[in-house]
Parts: C-alpha cells; sequence; structure tokens
C-alpha cells in the first residue's frame, strides 16, 4: 500500500505554532477552504479537511487536470507514440478542414504544451454544443503558434483527446495504470465533454491525497522508490520557465511563468493549480509540498490570499534542522485539524421582526425567464427553508442560522450546504455552497415587504444553476 510517513512539524524543522498562524489566517480572511495538506521532506505534517467536506470527499480540481494531461503527453512521448514536435492536425484528420488555417496545421503539441497556441481562448466556448475538439481546429486562429502564452482550455482537452486516441482508453485510467505505484484513488474519476472525451483541461474529480501523490510524484521527477515512472527530463522541463506569463496572469503568483501544463510561483517553486484554490505547490528550495482544496470563486484576490498565508506565516519559519518537540501546540494544532469547517453566515443570535410575520408565506412570483412560479420561506429557531416551484417542480433548499445545513440542491443532482443571516430587520442573505463535482456557490438575497417578496440571486459556478441568476418579484397570494 503506497501511503506517507507522518509526523509533527517540529520533527522536519516548522513550528507547529507556524501551522496554527497560518490556518486562523486563513479563517480571519474568510476564505472558504476545503482541505489543507502540507508535506517536508516527504513527511505528512499537518492534515486537514473542512466539514462538511472528509478525507473520503470527492472534489473538482478544475485545471489541475491539464497538469494531469501533460504528464500523459510525456509517457505517450516515452512509449514512442508521439513527438512533441509533431503538428496536432496529424493526429486528428477526421476534425481538420479541409481548408484549414496554415497557422493551425503549423501548430505542434509542444506549442499546446505550453499554452502558445494560436488561440487566444478556449474554442469550445464559441458553440459548446459543437464538437468540442473539432471547434480546436475550426475556429479562426488570432495569430501564429508558438509566439504568445493565452491560457487556452481546449488546448489541454485536445491533448486529453489525443492521449485517449493512442491509448485507446480513458486519460485518467492510462493514467492509473501507468502511474499504478501511487494508487491513485479508485473512485476518482473525469467529467466528460457531451460528446464523450475527458475534459482534459477541467474535468478531473479526485481525492486531495491524490493531488498529494501527483505532487509527490513531480516533487521526485517522476521516481518513485527507485522506479522511473515517468521521464525526469520531462518533467523537468514540464515545471520550468518556457513562456512568459505577466501579460495575463490574473495574480502575482501567476506571473512568473508557465511549462507544460505547469504554473511556475514566487519563492522558486511551481504549481498545478486549478480554479477556486485547487492548489499543488512545490518549493524545491525549502523541499516543501503544500496541497489545498478550496472555493474562492468570487472572492477577490482569494487564491493570492492562500498564496500570501503560506509565504508570511510558515516559509519565514522553517529550519533547516529538527526543532525540539512542542507538545503542547502540536496537540492543540491537531485538534484545530481534526475540528475545522467552512464557517457558516453570521450569528445565531440574530434574527429579524419580521420573521414572524413572513413566515409560511406564499408569494406568486411574476413571470420570469427562470421559470419560478411561487415561494414559500419558513423558519424555525435555528434553521430556515426556502420552498418554491422551478420548471413545474416542487423544490427546497434548507439553510442554518450560525451554522450549516447540508441537502441536495433541486434540479441538479449536486449537495450543499447552507446557511443565512439576516442583515437587516428585512433582507435575508443565504449562502450555498455546492460540495459535489460542480464546485461554486449560489447566493440569495431575498427582501420582504409587506405584500410583496424580491430575490436576488447569484450563482458562482462555471457550468450550471443558470436558473439561480438574477432577480424575481412576487406578491402574496391574494395580492396579485
Amino acid at each position: 500500500m503506497f501511503d506517507f510517513k507522518k509526523d509533527s512539524p517540529e520533527s522536519v524543522g516548522i513550528p507547529s505554532r507556524c501551522l496554527l498562524k497560518f490556518l486562523e489566517r486563513l479563517q480571519k480572511k474568510q476564505i472558504p477552504m476545503h482541505s489543507f495538506l502540507l508535506m517536508r521532506h516527504d513527511t505528512l505534517i499537518a492534515e486537514g479537511y473542512y466539514a462538511p467536506y472528509q478525507k473520503d470527499t470527492l472534489h473538482r480540481m478544475f485545471s489541475i487536470s491539464k497538469s494531469f494531461t501533460s504528464i500523459a503527453i510525456g509517457l505517450l512521448e516515452e512509449e514512442g507514440k508521439l513527438s512533441l514536435d509533431d503538428p496536432i492536425v496529424r493526429y486528428f484528420p477526421d476534425k481538420v478542414p479541409s481548408n484549414v488555417h496554415p497557422w493551425i496545421a503549423e501548430m505542434t503539441i509542444r506549442d499546446m504544451l505550453m499554452m502558445r497556441t494560436c488561440h487566444a481562448s478556449t474554442t469550445y466556448k464559441v458553440n459548446m454544443k459543437n464538437d468540442w475538439v473539432e471547434s480546436f481546429f475550426t475556429v479562426p486562429p488570432t495569430h501564429p503558434s508558438g509566439k504568445l502564452f493565452h491560457y487556452d482550455t481546449s488546448s489541454a482537452h485536445t491533448l486529453c483527446a489525443l492521449v485517449e486516441r493512442l491509448s485507446g482508453m480513458s486519460m485518467l485510467d492510462y493514467l492509473k495504470q501507468k502511474l499504478s505505484v501511487l494508487e491513485l484513488s479508485s473512485e476518482s474519476y473525469m467529467l466528460t465533454d457531451p460528446f464523450g472525451i475527458s475534459m482534459g483541461g477541467s474535468g478531473l474529480v479526485a481525492l486531495p491525497s491524490d493531488l498529494l501523490k501527483f505532487g509527490y510524484l513531480l516533487a521526485h521527477n517522476g521516481n518513485i522508490n527507485g522506479k522511473q515512472l515517468v521521464p525526469a527530463s520531462y518533467i523537468k522541463t514540464a515545471a520550468s520557465y518556457l513562456s512568459d506569463t505577466r501579460m495575463t496572469a490574473p495574480l502575482p503568483s501567476e506571473a512568473c511563468g508557465y511549462g507544460y501544463q505547469i504554473w511556475r510561483s514566487e519563492k522558486n517553486g511551481f504549481v498545478c493549480y486549478g480554479m477556486g484554490g485547487q492548489f499543488i505547490h512545490y518549493l524545491p528550495d525549502y523541499d516543501l509540498l503544500f496541497v489545498t482544496t478550496a472555493d474562492t470563486q468570487g472572492l477577490a484576490g482569494g487564491n493570492q490570499l492562500i498564496y500570501d498565508a503560506l509565504y508570511d506565516e510558515i516559509l519565514p519559519y522553517i529550519q533547516a534542522n529538527p526543532l525540539p518537540e512542542d507538545q503542547k501546540t502540536h496537540t492543540e494544532l491537531l485538534s484545530v485539524l481534526s475540528s475545522l469547517a467552512i464557517a457558516p453566515l453570521g450569528d445565531s443570535a440574530m434574527t429579524a421582526a419580521v420573521t414572524s410575520q413572513v413566515s409560511g408565506k406564499r408569494y406568486m412570483f411574476k413571470p420570469n425567464s427562470s421559470e419560478f412560479t411561487n415561494f414559500t420561506a419558513d423558519f424555525t429557531n435555528d434553521e430556515g427553508c426556502f420552498t418554491f416551484t422551478l420548471h413545474g417542480r416542487p423544490c427546497s433548499i434548507h439553510f442554518g442560522f450560525g451554522k450549516l445545513v447540508c441537502g441536495q440542491f433541486p434540479v441538479y443532482d449536486q449537495r450543499y450546504a447552507a446557511s443565512g443571516v439576516w442583515v437587516s430587520e428585512d433582507t435575508l442573505y443565504v449562502r450555498a455552497h455546492v460540495i459535489d463535482a460542480f464546485v461554486g456557490s449560489v447566493h440569495f438575497e431575498v427582501v420582504f415587504g409587506d405584500a410583496d417578496v424580491t430575490v436576488f440571486m447569484r450563482k458562482q459556478e462555471e457550468s450550471l444553476f443558470g436558473e439561480f441568476q438574477g432577480h424575481l418579484v412576487g406578491m402574496v397570494c391574494g395580492c396579485l
């Protein structure tokens, strides 16, 4: 069984107090963290999961998928099934039009790995009902390939399609077979596009421990227990500075360059990065491997807040040699790690005078594009529930005051954890964290009038929940 040695932070030269400060800082910044794992010198020194997330909860890893795709390409190169300098059109004659643009015809696999394609953005988003892979060859290019870095998820998606063509199996199954020593979780999987191709740019759904294992592989240049699973030269190049990212990077820590589907970072490190705070961050100068899952979507600079907490609260205090054990602080750290939870909104003591007046009232919405037709809000001491009809189906969302309440999101087969807070005497704010494959959140602001209700909804998730976006206005039944 593939497992990691575990010990105290002090055993590898890190004070437990630093990790407590790190966790406290993230909490004060109100970052919706989901997991945190820290390893130094091949020793796992901290591991925590934020309820309702647990150790065995699968999590969407978004663009960390691209780094997995890159390693699969490196393995196929080792097998002699491709060359990085091959034009990509060679492998997709059924997708390439007869009048293919010369910039597309010249584009190589290496260009795609470096995000130096001839497209300035993701091609399949032009029309997501059309063949996603084919779009990579038919959407007009904006510039010659091999020149500029532009973040293009369709590039990784097409590379994943290439892996599946050449290997004859799904990309993740191919990696699980080739990297079997790592024992990646059997339940992990990849979402697919509408045409059955694994979403190699954003579709990985896995455990945080899978990220730690993958990061361990990269940190060791592909060599696990004396067995070279991936060519060391490929990993070293993949994690090196190949493309400049200063013009397009959203954060300082992502403006340090790019390799083969792997970012360079500050402090001479590299990062497998996924939207929303999914990180595999390795800092070779410290021999530190840092893994997080989170949901920073909608939180301005949220990812940089995670980076900065690591840089400010942990790195300056790392020592070259083991430290004396600090049993008291380490015990406190273990207690904190075992009791981590996503923080609910507000204070359970906050109530509104309007609660008893509106609880149980039935409202009818004016006609709307999302097809909501009616609405009821019910309240008990520390919980609430929205009940409504959507697309002709009865639905409900439960939430807690001062606590999270879990449920199944209406319409979509996705679980949630929700809480609410009265922000004024007549206005209720509810946030529902989506905790399945489509990580994100859905927000409600509900203003109760004497005989009416106004609802503002916003979703912070890229694929689903389109109905939960915009405004609804309703009147108490009998007042229409």
